[in-house]
């Protein structure tokens, strides 16, 4: 039998886990979505779910992953705002 507290951090991970998801590229968004890479990075940089690698020391190495459940939350929010 499980607690309460392990059934809740079990249910919490699985409905964030995007590890076997789709992930993409800032450049592969981009041109899906036709927008500048850098609009797509300022859109995505800070939402949840998305993996930043960064390659050394500089900002200007880091690597965007994201995921497909986070590039559909973001692409819903900025092509079909609520009215």
């Amino acid at each position: 039998m499980t607690g309460a507290g392990s059934w809740s951090s079990e249910s919490r991970h699985l409905q964030s886990d995007t590890t076997f998801e789709v992930h993409y590229s800032l450049s592969d968004l981009a041109r899906q979505w036709r927008l500048g890479r850098e609009t797509v990075r300022l859109l995505v940089k800070d939402e949840p779910g998305v993996v930043k690698v960064r390659m050394g020391m500089r900002k200007a190495l880091t690597r965007y992953s994201v995921p497909e459940s986070v590039a559909r939350r973001v692409h819903t929010r900025l092509f079909h705002p609520a009215a």
